[in-house]
């Protein structure tokens, strides 16, 4: 399943891709009213808090829709609408630092023998399409495409074997960080939590059908121009290493967003003199297989 989290009157919506168009879940469930048995999530954070009844039951719903109801008012087509990140308010944004073999190796540093966490907040939150502000204090604003990880069921101390269990799905990400600021202490917060510097979407995509997380092809490009390319095989610490580590520092909760790391390619890692960062008007598109293309283009603050 396919969510899209949609804006309209700035309120966020819950829409789930099919091949007709987005439905509107609550404008579905509004219309449809007297023939459901019981209310389904509207929601991301009421799905995420649902557990696997709640996504059976959303399943189950838009199966049943009659779609061959022509043009039904909640019923929406993707180019109408403006995005929103396709999870809206989770409890925690970790990130890891140096996951991918030739990423650390582009950058001169050191394979880490533990994943390196660091986090970022709600206000880095942006969707798909829309524009990202450049910081003022900031002329080193680098690309970061990543593989996302929402958590779906409460966890902690979870053993690797069974660490993906815990997770409801995937989504692209850009994990956009200002060199500069990030690189003045060794604390990296300052220059990874600028105001929508985590675009994430377009679309949450359950774990069923993703199947295997660490055989994606995760690529972006800069005004089209290809910058990254790489497979998520090539992280150090895989996905369920990931989750199961996080878990042994702090509990996971449904909604928690980990954000994986990002592939060789990046503008930190070429030559001094071939270091071109972000800059206003560029056009910056994170792809990863089975998730999607995120799109955001960068505007002077």
């Amino acid at each position: 399943m396919k969510l899209i989290t949609f804006l309209q009157k700035e309120d966020n919506h819950m829409g789930v891709l099919t091949d007709r168009g987005v439905v509107d879940i609550e404008a579905a469930q509004t219309a449809l009213s007297t023939r459901l048995e019981a209310p389904v999530p509207v929601s991301v954070k009421q799905l995420l808090d649902g557990g696997t009844e709640a996504l059976n039951q959303l399943r189950n719903f838009v199966n049943e829709l009659p779609m061959e109801e022509e043009n039904p008012a909640w019923l929406k087509q993707v180019e109408d609408l403006t995005f929103g990140p396709c999870v809206t308010d989770p409890g925690k944004i970790i990130c890891i630092g140096l996951n991918y073999r030739r990423h650390a190796e582009e950058t001169g540093m050191a394979i880490p023998e533990y994943p390196i966490l660091f986090n970022k907040f709600n206000n880095t939150l942006t969707g798909h399409g829309s524009e990202v502000p450049l910081p003022r204090t900031a002329h080193k604003v680098d690309y970061e495409a990543e593989l996302g990880i929402v958590i779906g069921r409460s966890t902690k101390y979870v053993a690797e074997e069974d660490a993906l269990d815990y997770v409801f799905g995937y989504c692209s990400a850009n994990d956009l960080s200002a060199r500069d600021l990030q690189l003045r202490t060794s604390q990296w917060l300052a220059g990874k939590s600028c105001d929508k510097f985590s675009p994430i979407g377009p679309y949450l995509v359950s774990a069923d059908e993703v199947g295997d997380p660490n055989q994606l092809d995760i690529q972006c490009t800069v005004n089209g121009e290809l910058r990254q390319s790489s497979n998520t095989s090539d992280m150090i610490f895989n996905c369920k290493q990931i989750v199961s580590y996080i878990s042994q520092c702090m509990t996971l909760s449904p909604g928690d967003i980990i954000l994986t790391g990002t592939p060789e390619g990046v503008v930190m890692g070429y030559p001094p003199e071939n270091q071109v960062y972000l800059k206003t008007g560029d056009v910056v598109t994170v792809q990863i297989e089975k998730l999607g293309a995120l799109t955001n283009t960068m505007v002077s603050e």
